[in-house]
């Protein structure tokens, strides 16, 4: 299968054109200890007549003597290279093989599986297109399964295999395979991760990875290695912002001066105008400088010189892009930390910031939460251990240009690097653009004014409860995209009319129109969202009205706190429980298909948590039950607690 080409015997020249122009996929394989990582890619090299015969003979030898598989050819040996290694039978550092078939180029990144080790995981797959995660199929979904997919995930990783593997040790059982695919989409609900797929393998006796495995009639599915062939990446690459980080000036004499790196992302063109940041000053490009001589344009990720029309100061860490698509310039952002260090991460000390190719010193000054990679819920804590990941506030002393992560990875990632030791410390994804300092939550913020003070209504809440003959009460109707908030409560809402009482209705997404459309959807914004609709509600309240308000609210602690604003004794929650699945189908917005595609970044149930109240007032199953019965339900709950009479 390598290099297979008819050109190879009768035109060496044109068989080595054709293979520069095969499109290069790298993914890595990673997964739990002893899940078969490198037993996969031995056995996809062996089987695909991949291996040399001095090579393969080696490792012949070497499974006598030091493999795990009884003295039969252990596959696991032709990565795993380190004779620690090879002594406890494990992957420790990241092994790099390549590859290629008569369509493709690839580079594998065997990745480590040991908890110890998941800093070596998160650098091999840094660079990954596609994800590997084997499971043993005797075990299922375990931790580090999670850990390892929540950092996929985190990664923008887009395209993930899961290879259930060892499907011999379970008699090759079909409800063994969909019982371990139903609980790892269960956990994958969660995360980012838009192309999913699934395959059962035997790594080691060669089922399902080159061939088609016979033992398994009930799989229908493609190989590894058709998969690995036909995966569509083509869309994966930004070619829309032109960014070009600038690493180099080259001015071999006077009459050149050009300015040398990697296209981050996007295509330029001769004759395109551009802009340096941070200086802002304006030119056009006079040509682009290759090893094979001059090109009328470049695209990502290719290395080039730029020259301009124009004498522009720029130099190493600045950056090239067009005026009127550039990056953010901030000192300021937030962004999804791995830790990597022993040393554990010091909010407040001085570290150095590799971004691209510019060099910051700056601090981590707070550290807002940390991510329990089995429930993706945040913890607080004052610290990141090894291998922890959490959501940081990072100040820098100086401004970068950077997008954020999910659209860019090249400028949208950083490294943390240690002033003294000169080691990488962690790497950094940043966030939206908008920061948590900038459009904070501000529950506990005190007026900006010491001479303000509370005005009391000539009108007490008694006589507006006998005016209207009703307890003003605020109803949260909380639960998931398309799980019929707004709908339940509307009808609520002409139901309560017809009755001849007074409500209405406060929308999240009318909110965010009006008094929150400076607003964004990461977790403070959702947050300070709920907090400016909890003042109205109150406001209603006080006014002697009922206030439905139909919210998303994802987190428990942020729906208390709008309860205590509104006041405990009038505040009621309605959860409406409909499953994820049959919220994407109710989906008339594409929500979740713009959250599945990564233009959403932070959709609760799906890329961010959902906090399933467990104290609601009432539950409604809103995908068993119309919506008058809702109605209904909710009616009732209000005249027991003689809201209503």
């Amino acid at each position: 299968m390598s290099h297979q080409s008819e050109l190879i015997a009768s035109d060496i020249d044109a068989y080595l054109a054709q293979h520069e122009r095969k499109e290069l996929l790298r993914f890595l394989t990673c997964g739990s200890v002893d899940d078969g990582k490198s037993t996969l890619i031995g056995r996809l090299f062996f089987d695909a007549k991949l291996i040399y015969e001095d090579t393969l003979k080696t490792l012949e030898q070497d499974s006598a003597s030091v493999g795990t598989t009884g003295g039969d050819f252990d596959p696991a040996l032709f990565t795993d290279g380190l004779k620690a290694e090879r002594e406890q039978g494990i992957t420790i550092d990241v092994a790099y093989r390549y590859f290629s078939t008569a369509k493709r180029k690839f580079i594998i990144a065997d990745t480590p599986g040991h908890e110890q080790y998941t800093r070596n995981m998160a650098t091999g797959a840094s660079t990954c297109d596609l994800a590997i995660i084997l499971v043993d199929a005797r075990h299922g979904v375990v931790e580090q399964t999670k850990r390892h997919s929540f950092i996929v995930s985190l990664l923008g990783i887009k395209h993930v295999m899961v290879a259930v593997n060892k499907m011999d040790l379970v008699d090759y059982s079909q409800d063994v395979f969909d019982q371990i695919c139903s609980d790892y989409k269960g956990f994958a609900e969660r995360l980012n991760i838009p192309d999913l797929h699934f395959i059962p393998i035997s790594a080691l006796l060669g089922d399902n990875i080159v061939d088609a495995s016979k033992k398994m009639p009930w799989y229908h599915g493609t190989t590894l290695m058709s998969f690995l062939d036909a995966v569509y990446i083509g869309s994966d690459r930004n070619l829309e912002d032109f960014r070009f980080p600038v690493q180099y000036v080259n001015r071999p004499h006077l009459d050149f001066r050009g300015f040398c790196g990697t296209i981050a992302s996007g295509i330029v063109r001769r004759g395109d105008e551009i802009i340096v940041l941070p200086s802002r000053q304006k030119s056009r490009i006079k040509s682009i400088e290759t090893f094979d001589g001059q090109r009328d344009e470049a695209f990502t990720p290719e290395s080039v010189t730029l020259t301009l029309e124009d004498e522009v100061d720029a130099s190493r860490g600045d950056m090239i892009v067009r005026p009127g698509n550039v990056p953010r310039l901030e000192q300021k952002f937030d962004a999804m930390i791995v830790w990597m260090d022993e040393e554990a991460l010091v909010p407040g000390k001085p570290y150095i910031f590799k971004h691209t190719a510019k060099n910051v010193t700056g601090t981590v000054n707070t550290l807002r939460y940390r991510v329990d990679v089995n429930t993706l819920h945040r913890q607080d804590t004052p610290t990141l251990s090894m291998n922890e990941i959490g959501r940081c506030a990072v100040s820098l002393n100086e401004p970068i240009c950077f997008d954020r992560y999910k659209r860019n990875r090249n400028t949208g990632s950083f490294i943390i690097i240690d002033r003294l030791r000169n080691v990488t410390l962690g790497a950094g994804m940043i966030l939206d653009r908008v920061t948590g300092d900038q459009q904070a939550a501000h529950w506990d913020d005190e007026p900006q004014s010491a001479t303000l003070h509370t005005e009391i209504s000539n009108v007490s809440m008694e006589e507006r409860e006998a005016r209207f003959g009703q307890l003003p009460v605020t109803i949260l109707i909380t639960g998931l995209a398309g799980s019929g908030k707004t709908t339940t409560a509307y009808a609520l809402e002409r139901r309560l009319f017809d009755m001849g009482r007074a409500a209405t209705v406060l929308d999240g997404q009318n909110m965010r129109r009006g008094i929150s459309k400076g607003l964004g959807f990461s977790s403070d914004e959702r947050s300070e969202n709920l907090r400016r609709s909890a003042e109205v509600a109150k406001c209603v309240n006080e006014a002697g009205l009922i206030c439905v308000a139909a919210f998303l609210a994802p987190s428990d602690d942020v729906r208390k706190r709008a309860g205590e604003v509104v006041g405990k004794d009038r505040f009621l929650v309605v959860h409406l429980s409909a499953p994820l699945e049959v919220c994407r189908e109710r989906d008339t917005d594409g929500h979740y298909k713009m959250a599945d595609a990564g233009e959403i970044s932070r959709l609760p149930g799906v890329s961010a948590p959902y906090d399933v109240p467990t104290d609601a007032d009432l539950v409604l199953p809103t995908h068993e039950l119309p919506v008058d019965q809702c109605v209904d339900r909710i009616i009732e709950l209000l005249e027991q607690r003689k809201v209503i009479g």
